[in-house]
């Protein structure tokens, strides 16, 4: 097993909560995508929204909030809504 260091393993927990967010947010927009009536995808994409702008996210990583957001959304915008796969572009 590898050992690492104090600071490494702090990196990597905070890379694990960023991601774990990540996956959330657009697996709660694929849910808002599929039935934009859903009020608890609509709550939770705001919740998560409201995390990548919080001070403990400002803590966790570097990554501007905005530009993640905006990038799963296009990601989200380029599924069928149905399968989650990426359309072909044609």
């Amino acid at each position: 097993m590898k050992t690492v260091g104090e600071r490494e393993a702090y990196e990597n927990l905070a890379n694990a909560i960023v991601l774990s967010a990540v996956d959330d947010y657009k697996s709660a927009l694929l849910r808002q995508k599929r039935n934009p009536e859903s009020i608890s995808a609509a709550e939770d994409v705001k919740r998560l929204e409201k995390f990548f702008y919080s001070d403990w996210y400002e803590v966790l990583t570097d990554l501007d909030p905005g530009y993640l957001i905006r990038k799963m959304k296009e990601m989200i915008d380029e599924t069928d809504g149905k399968s989650g796969r990426i359309r072909a572009k044609r």
